[in-house]
């Protein structure tokens, strides 16, 4: 399929999520015309206000269905999907596309769709130290959630979800691509970080990433040895929503699933950039044990070849996205 280049109209659901509002400003920022749909028109008013300098025909949000959302639109961007019932809808909203029967949108409009997906659905048990790739799949958390239910724990379910979900994706679309009109692109980032713009009534609505940047350098229970030696990979929100821009803009990203990962770190790296910062944002940051991830030797790390031949992203590093986050969390009073 050829690539879709501004000013074409996107469609982004779940506009209002936490990495799905930064594709919507990277979308705007580059010159689309946005159609974002939320789960209820307050959720959209906070939208509309932090993007209220583009003019009403370069972005739109409505609570709604798909099929109505999708009339006309060249590119769609689905977000964060993985519950079982978000399955379920993802794989309606599939065969509403690939079906194309419908009477009141004509979905031969739309060229792409770019679902986020994650590297949960990627790694997988083995023998580490091991570098991971798009050919990697979690065939065991999928099976143990199967097998175990409820009782397999809250993580591993996680896990379960996010590989089945794009698995069931892909599966869906090479068995109707003949009747499709679009192609396909999946991205899989690790965890992300980075300043938060979606709305946040309070410190509890963070997510989970961020509310652990905002423990460690607020010297919270995380911040022990065993805490502060804890590895994870990562990337900034910013530069997962760039993963989309790019992806929707370059013929060869279509039919292919593509990690993104900045790099892998322990929370003394956090540390260590938090107490960078200068002038510091706020007191009573944590030393902790300064310089100690450059003697680390990491379990998990991804292959993110691909990503850089096809979308040659520029990446945000830590010291930045650390520095931005815990800039924001400042300006909220959630770090005093």
């Amino acid at each position: 399929m050829p690539s879709v280049l501004p000013p074409s109209k996107v469609l982004v659901s779940g506009a209002n999520g936490d990495v799905a509002i930064w594709v919507v400003r990277k979308l705007l920022e580059a010159g689309y015309l946005v159609r974002g749909t939320v789960r209820s028109e307050s959720k959209g008013a906070h939208l509309k206000h932090i993007f209220a300098e583009y003019d009403v025909d370069g972005i739109h949000f409505k609570d709604g269905t798909l099929d109505e959302a999708v009339k006309g639109v060249d590119l769609v961007a689905m977000s964060r999907l993985r519950s079982t019932l978000r399955q379920r809808n993802l794989m309606n909203s599939l065969s509403l596309l690939c079906e194309g029967h419908s009477s009141y949108w004509n979905p031969s409009s739309v060229k792409r769709m770019i679902v986020t997906s994650s590297v949960v659905a990627v790694l997988h048990q083995a023998e580490y130290p091991i570098v991971f790739n798009e050919s990697d799949w979690n065939d065991f958390a999928a099976e143990d959630a199967k097998v175990k239910g409820s009782a397999a724990g809250s993580y591993p379910i996680y896990q379960a979800s996010k590989v089945l979900a794009e698995k069931a994706t892909w599966e869906y679309f090479e068995k109707n691509k003949a009747n499709a009109s679009w192609d396909l692109v999946t991205i899989a980032p690790p965890w992300v970080f980075g300043p938060p713009i979606h709305e946040l009534k309070s410190v509890d609505e963070l997510n989970a990433s961020q509310v652990k940047v905002l423990l460690c350098i607020a010297g919270k229970p995380l911040v022990t040895q065993q805490g502060l030696e804890q590895q994870g990979t990562w990337s900034d929100v910013r530069t997962v929503a760039s993963a989309h821009e790019v992806a929707a803009q370059k013929e060869e990203a279509g039919g292919e699933r593509i990690v993104v990962n900045t790099g892998t770190s322990i929370w003394q790296d956090v540390l260590d950039a938090a107490n960078a910062v200068q002038p510091p944002p706020f007191g009573n940051i944590p030393v902790g044990n300064p310089g100690l991830g450059k003697s680390v030797s990491y379990d998990i790390q991804y292959d993110t070849s691909k990503e850089a031949r096809i979308l040659g992203l520029k990446h945000i590093p830590l010291e930045q996205m650390v520095a931005d986050s815990i800039a924001d969390f400042a300006a909220r009073g959630y770090a005093q």
